[in-house]
């Protein structure tokens, strides 16, 4: 089972079916999906959210291969503002989408924290690995500002057409290191450009 996760001012909650209807109204977005691999159908289905959780995203976690949830505001819990995902593979264990109106906020940095935690203390995972458009200057900070290493570049297919890729990677040890040195110097969440979030609370 996903738990929900909490950080300054995020609520992370284990998606449901019923999330789709809310998500279809925010995915798509040529600022949201152009840097997502070209699995991503596009132009993007009305029922694509729809089909994309009840047939692959939900089976995923019910069989413990991936941890979905979705982002809310503590200030308006009832409304999805985007979604990130842990998954067990050797390619990509981490991903994640923000409806625009929230871009900009470090609001991504503080749910990226938080799962992150997550992936390694509470499941154990020795190595997190994520794959990204080079041309994706956003989702790079964030590696960056984690203390993630730029392993191996190449090209893939996304969205916008064919990219450079890059792969970035961070052990278990150089997570926790990373993690208490930002406590030590006080890098806290402050709201837009954060380091790496403290341990998320976990609701049940």
């Amino acid at each position: 089972m996903t738990p929900s996760l909490e950080t300054p001012r995020l609520w992370l909650r284990a998606l449901e079916l019923a999330d789709a209807e809310q998500a279809q109204s925010l995915f798509p977005q040529w600022e949201v999906v152009r840097y997502l691999t070209n699995k991503v159908p596009w132009p993007f289905p009305p029922d694509g959210v729809l089909a994309y959780y009840r047939d692959v995203a939900l089976p995923q976690a019910a069989r413990g291969e991936a941890w979905h949830w979705t982002l809310r505001l503590k200030s308006a819990p009832q409304r999805l503002i985007g979604c990130t995902s842990l998954m067990k593979s050797d390619e990509i264990n981490r991903g994640f989408w923000l409806g625009v109106p929230w871009h900009g906020r470090g609001l991504m940095s503080e749910a990226s924290g938080a799962v992150t935690n997550y992936w390694f203390d509470t499941l154990g995972f020795p190595m997190l690995r994520i794959p990204k458009a080079a041309v994706n200057a956003a989702s790079r900070r964030i590696s960056e500002r984690q203390g993630m290493r730029l392993i191996v570049t190449g090209e893939d297919d996304y969205v916008s057409g064919r990219l450079r890729t890059e792969v970035w990677e961070i052990t278990a040890d150089e997570w926790r290191a990373h993690r208490a040195q930002n406590e030590v110097i006080g890098d806290k969440p402050n709201g837009s450009n954060s380091g790496s979030e403290p341990i998320p609370r976990i609701r049940t």
